[in-house]
């Protein structure tokens, strides 16, 4: 037998009820109103040097030269990178450069493309 309820957007669980109005799961304890547009409080939301928010797969280029910790390698304005995903942390941009391969950048040196 399957529910025609929808699953827990906290903990997915399938054993939802229906309480009036909202829908409650009882594993988590999370109620929620189907109707309602749900927002992610979880969601990261990063903006770059320009106040755009980035997402996954955005492209980005650098607004400044940057020195790479630990080498001498210096990654120069106008280099291009694309955002694998966003971390939340010091650096919070996991991108692959063009010409330099995977690096964490922070979102206040990028602007998008």
């Amino acid at each position: 037998m399957s529910s025609a309820l929808p699953p827990c957007p906290k903990c997915s669980s399938e054993y939802v009820y229906e309480d009036q109005a909202n829908l409650v799961c009882p594993e988590c304890a999370h109620e929620w109103n189907p109707n309602e547009v749900t927002v992610d409080e979880d969601a990261l939301i990063i903006k770059d040097s320009n106040g755009t928010q980035l997402a996954d797969g955005d492209k980005v280029t650098l607004i400044k030269d940057l020195k790479v910790k630990g080498s001498s390698l210096v990654l120069k304005i106008g280099t291009k990178a694309t955002i694998k995903r966003l971390v939340d942390g010091d650096h919070d941009l996991d991108c692959k450069v063009d010409g330099n391969g995977d690096m964490m950048l922070k979102s206040e040196f990028v602007k998008k493309a």
